[in-house]
């Protein structure tokens, strides 16, 4: 290893060739660069740091490996760092178990490491961690592990490496696995992290083998329409956001401005304050001061607040009536979508006076098939009683109000209610009334009751509540641009599918309602990234029937193997809860799904006989972060730009799509914000059919759109079947101009 001592002009350009090798790139003028800025007063630190900065300096759509130069020396400095801080001057990577033990002593690992997997064991898997698997990095992925997730002591100081990170998640997440099997979980759940064929979810990538922070992603609370609830949501979000998590929060049973309240008229000053105190709340608990909360707020079309609900994050009118922090989405049903084309009137209900006058909730009903069902019945019910007040407005104008608001801010999110809960395995234990914060989550949801408060004894109060369901999201995503290519995907899913379902049992939630909930659905959401990327190394470009057809086809394929790794997890450790009775157990599922060959009707006798682990399976987030470390494309997002530069705090990274080169540049010239939406929205039609849960998609559109074309989009979303949509992601009038805004 190069050291601090050692380190001259020879030496640095000896380190150059080494780390450059098998690389396609030309050093010699990099090293001239090199001799002329590196200063031998400057720290080995310094220096390590300048040459990367005059490595990425190098990088373009001609020679993009110069990005694996500047992570090699960003790993070189990486190395020194933990060597002299771990007091070993040897390959840092080889004394693994002292890692763990001097970690855990600065009470950064949580002590379950050494309680639960002996010295020797430690010391057999140490053996399974491979350094060159560093060489996988791009400059952007390195950065943003090591400087967000690698664990250090409590000033920062570098400790863990990147392959120890791997190996601590894995160790971890299969902790309470058998011990006959437990040390082969391990080594593949590392394989699997390693080799950046998959990755876990943010939080438990930062937190997994620590002792702070818990391990899920997201969460959803629906807010019953009392004072007690709003209050005790509020202090749940909190804790919540607190530990990292973002939140989805229903508030649609709440009543609406100049509702009763204790049968006082025009009394209730509706949803809005409650919003602007959940956004305080937003700001006010960040977690640990890295960033605000974040909190996604949903209300129903038909809802009396509806109006002023899709102002809130306007940067014009009446500032009491904004809150700028949170972030919106809008529960539709079918009807508002069939009455918007044909241009008819919509009308706006308070839900306390349709719980008052009319005896039943209105969200509490969804359209079993398309164009019938029990919720269009019940809203005609409330258009026919003229005992019950409404509000009548066109219902082009209420989507006018979301579309501007979707171009000035990117929201609201869209949930099409119906044909969520249409598709919903657990219809028997509930219903679902809105996503999550990134859209992608759909599972059974009710509020919390507070059922009685006494004095238990002189100074003790106890409050007794009935539990909801608060939902959880337990994530993990499929690298499908190196996983599919290396053919690895049924070896993969099973390991991925039992690392999630361990999440659900090793997790610890500050919310109680959620760790029942968690354990009663043993939810979880497995995805994907790399879309585009996949698409380019197989020279298939996104606007064809070929990509909609391979959507198609792959999302399929990874819809078998996680339902049959969940049935084969069953059949070791149990069915979830609530089994019996769901689409699963009665082979409806498969049916609606038209999974009627052979193939798949065999796996339907399977889950039958044996059940399932997982009340939800499939669900593909956004993953931007975790795309970028594994060095592939974002979720089922086109790229932003073949050729880009990621703004940091002190210098700007310049990023090419993965794998560029003449090959696949064709594919990735068609960029986000070029390709035609239509095709988009045809893919994730075509994968939405396979994904039990729903999908974070974006659109985006460049901001001179007409309001025509971005309607349209949503009537083809709607009418495809989408589930969700997420942003509308709109640009400057500068980019280059899109054929399809022009039709």
């Amino acid at each position: 290893m190069v050291t601090t001592t050692t380190v001259n002009q020879n030496a640095i350009n000896q380190l150059i060739d080494k780390l450059s090798k098998g690389l396609n790139i030309s050093t010699d003028q990099y090293k001239e660069k090199a001799a002329h800025a590196i200063k031998e007063e400057m720290t080995f630190e310094k220096k390590m740091d300048v040459l990367s900065k005059l490595a990425l300096e190098n990088i373009d759509e001609a020679e993009p490996d110069w990005t694996f130069l500047a992570s090699r020396l960003y790993l070189t400095n990486l190395y020194e760092q933990a060597s002299i801080n771990r007091e070993n001057e040897k390959n840092p990577y080889d004394n693994f178990y002292g890692l763990i033990e001097k970690l855990t002593g600065f009470g950064i690992y949580s002590p379950l490491l050494l309680e639960k997997y002996t010295k020797s064991e430690i010391s057999e898997l140490a053996k399974s961690i491979d350094k060159e698997k560093d060489n996988l990095f791009n400059y952007l992925g390195l950065y943003t592990l090591s400087t967000r997730y690698l664990a250090t002591d409590h000033l920062k100081n570098t400790y863990e490496l990147p392959q120890e990170r791997w190996m601590v998640i894995a160790m971890y997440l299969m902790q309470n696995e058998s011990a006959a099997h437990r040390l082969t979980l391990v080594k593949e759940a590392y394989w699997a992290l390693s080799n950046l064929y998959m990755t876990v979810a943010t939080p438990t990538l930062n937190n997994a083998g620590k002792t702070h922070g818990q391990l899920s992603s997201c969460f959803i609370d629906t807010v019953d329409d009392n004072l007690q609830a709003i209050y005790d949501s509020n202090t749940d979000v909190a804790n919540l956001s607190k530990n990292g998590g973002g939140l989805g929060v229903y508030m649609g049973k709440i009543r609406s401005r100049g509702s009763s309240i204790k049968g006082f008229k025009g009394m209730s000053s509706g949803v809005v304050p409650w919003i602007k105190q959940l956004n305080n709340t937003a700001v006010s608990v960040d977690q640990l001061g890295t960033r605000k909360g974040a909190i996604a707020i949903y209300l129903d079309v038909w809802h009396q607040d509806i109006e002023s609900f899709l102002d809130l994050k306007l940067n014009n009118g009446d500032d009491r009536q904004r809150a700028h922090d949170i972030f919106t989405g809008v529960t539709i049903p079918d009807i508002f979508m069939e009455v918007l084309e044909a241009r008819e009137d919509w009308h706006l209900f308070d839900p306390h006076e349709v719980r008052q006058v009319m005896g039943f909730s209105l969200e509490d009903y969804y359209d079993e098939e398309k164009g019938k069902g029990s919720f269009r019945e019940k809203y005609q019910a409330c258009v026919a009683n003229e005992a019950l007040s409404r509000k009548t407005v066109k219902a082009i104008d209420i989507m006018k109000r979301i579309m501007i608001s979707q171009l000035e801010t990117g929201t609201p999110f869209m949930f099409y209610r119906d044909e969520v809960n249409r598709q919903n395995v657990n219809t028997h234990q509930g219903m679902i009334y809105c996503s999550n914060l990134c859209t992608e989550i759909t599972q059974n949801q009710s509020p919390t009751q507070l059922l009685e408060e006494y004095i238990e004894d002189e100074d003790i109060v106890i409050k007794k509540y009935k539990a909801g369901d608060f939902v959880v999201c337990n994530l993990s995503s499929i690298n499908l641009g190196r996983a599919v290519p290396a053919g690895v995907l049924e070896k993969l899913i099973p390991i991925q599918v039992r690392m999630l379902d361990n999440v659900i049992d090793i997790n610890n939630l500050p919310v109680k309602q959620a760790t029942i909930t968690n354990s009663k659905y043993r939810a979880i959401g497995l995805g994907t990234f790399g879309w585009h990327h996949l698409l380019a190394l197989k020279n298939i470009k996104w606007e064809t029937d070929e990509a909609v057809s391979y959507a198609d086809e792959l999302y399929e394929k990874i819809a078998y193997l996680t339902i049959e790794a969940s049935m084969n997890l069953s059949k070791e450790k149990g069915s979830y809860p609530y089994f019996e009775g769901s689409k699963w157990n009665s082979g409806e599922y498969f049916l609606t799904k038209g999974y009627t060959d052979e193939k798949w009707q065999s796996l339907a006798n399977e889950v039958k006989e044996n059940g399932i682990r997982n009340s939800y399976l499939m669900a593909v987030a956004p993953n931007s972060s975790t795309s970028m470390i594994a060095g592939s494309t974002a979720s089922i997002d086109p790229v932003f730009k073949a050729f880009y530069s990621e703004e940091k705090k002190d210098f700007r990274i310049p990023v090419t799509a993965p794998d560029l080169d003449h090959n696949t540049y064709d594919v990735y010239r068609r960029s986000a914000y070029i390709v035609d939406q239509r095709w988009s929205v045809k893919q994730n039609a075509a994968r939405q059919k396979h994904i039990d849960q729903s999908i974070s998609f974006n659109f985006y559109v460049p901001n001179t759109i007409r309001a025509s074309i971005l309607l349209d989009l949503h009537i083809q979303a709607w009418r495809e079947g989408l589930k969700t949509t997420y942003y509308v992601r709109s640009t400057s009038n500068d980019i280059e101009e899109c054929e399809w805004c022009e039709s």
